[in-house]
């Protein structure tokens, strides 16, 4: 997937008219992500994405993820991206659902198994998603 319309899918999943705010949580979702999963995943998962949200990924290889709280996650994206903390939840549940359509279903799995229980909402299906909203 290309990266304009990696950020249109965000966007349109958020339900946005924000490009910018899109970028932004995508990046920054990416970058909490790295901080969170083992590098060398994180270094897999950048390959299959387009270089400039690719490298938010990168530079951590050989590294162990931190381990933290989804709701730490969300906080980490929401002072990284500046963003609401309400609207964060929204913005990274959309990059998560476009990443499970992005990449491939292994490297999706991969991803999964590097978080513990409490990431669940991340990984639901996008028909689940909508319900929820």
């Amino acid at each position: 997937m290309k990266y304009d319309e990696l950020i249109k899918h965000i966007q349109s999943f958020a339900q946005s008219d924000s490009r910018e705010q899109a970028e932004q949580a995508t990046h920054g979702t990416l970058e909490v992500l790295a901080e969170r999963i083992v590098g060398d995943e994180a270094g897999q998962l950048a390959a299959q994405l387009p270089d400039p949200v690719g490298n938010c990924l990168r530079g951590r290889e050989g590294q162990n993820g931190s381990h933290f709280s989804l709701k730490e996650f969300y906080l980490r994206v929401s002072e990284k991206t500046g963003m609401e903390p309400v609207a964060t939840v929204t913005w990274v549940r959309a990059v998560f659902a476009v990443l499970n359509s992005a990449v491939t279903p292994g490297e999706f799995a991969d991803i999964r198994a590097n978080l513990s229980d409490d990431y669940q909402e991340l990984f639901a299906s996008p028909e689940d998603l909508e319900v929820q909203r």
